[in-house]
């Protein structure tokens, strides 16, 4: 596994809460699933690699590794994480390669790329309500890639359709109409100009990775320090997300999406 570099810490900081040390993707993704999506994608040799809403860019830098021709851009709102891609990028040879850019997504104007990944950011192409963004956001993928390129696209669905009671104990407003389930998810790609390469879903073992390592650091860190002025207020966030997870457990999805634009 390629080591990440975390955040670091300033005086002030320094026993605060961590934030994310113990995530190597920003979602429900395997070492074997990324090994494989990687491979898959550097076989079709891209030359420039869009990657909208990028995170700390550990996808894009792999991306980068395998295809020592290909140049990438990596595009958030969030500068911390944006700082972590960057000191990663440097630690790993690849910073002459990659763009790492605070910008909004909307409308940008970066593409065409021969490939373009998103994973669990089609909200950052779109200013509509879900579900709504997911249609548009398609519609920008296949502006922003090239002819003969690629999309990944991870993208959430309803596994199953969630009971009243459920969406109640999930996010704040949470609605059965805020996803499509698969089916629908996969012919709004291809109503979109694509055609599914590949169709894959992360696995319940890659969800609980994934959630218990989204607030791991963090827990240990409250037991610790369980009379820190910012106890209380970790401690509602820690449960509170806990609860949804394991309410949204086996009936919210993500697909990871691998989309050919069909030639214009």
């Amino acid at each position: 596994m390629t080591d990440t570099v975390s955040a670091p810490r300033t005086d002030d900081t320094a026993d605060a809460p961590p934030r994310l040390t113990r995530l190597t993707f920003h979602g429900p993704l395997s070492e074997a699933r990324a090994s494989a999506l990687v491979g898959r994608l550097a076989e079709t040799r891209p030359g420039t690699v869009l990657d909208i809403g990028c995170g700390w860019g550990e996808f894009l830098l792999r991306v980068l590794e395998a295809v020592p021709e290909a140049r990438g851009t990596g595009i958030d709102v969030r500068d911390e994480d944006l700082a972590r891609a960057r000191r990663n990028a440097g630690a790993r040879g690849l910073a002459e390669r990659v763009d790492f850019v605070e910008e909004s997504a909307v409308g940008t104007r970066r593409g065409p790329a021969d490939l373009v990944v998103c994973l669990g950011a089609s909200h950052a192409l779109s200013t509509a309500e879900p579900p709504r963004h997911t249609v548009e956001a398609l519609r920008e993928l296949r502006r922003l890639v090239s002819d003969g390129g690629r999309v990944l696209l991870g993208e959430g669905f309803w596994e199953r359709p969630p009971t009243p009671a459920e969406l109640a104990s999930m996010w704040p407003g949470a609605e059965a109409g805020q996803h499509y389930d698969l089916a629908r998810l996969v012919d709004l790609a291809v109503e979109a100009g694509f055609r599914p390469e590949w169709i894959e879903t992360a696995s319940p073992a890659e969800w609980e990775e994934f959630e218990s390592g989204y607030q791991a650091d963090t827990e240990v860190w409250l037991a610790g320090h369980p009379d820190h002025p910012l106890a209380a207020e970790t401690r509602e966030r820690l449960d509170r997300h806990r609860s949804q997870w394991l309410t949204y457990r086996g009936v919210l999805g993500i697909a990871y999406l691998t989309l050919v634009p069909v030639t214009r």
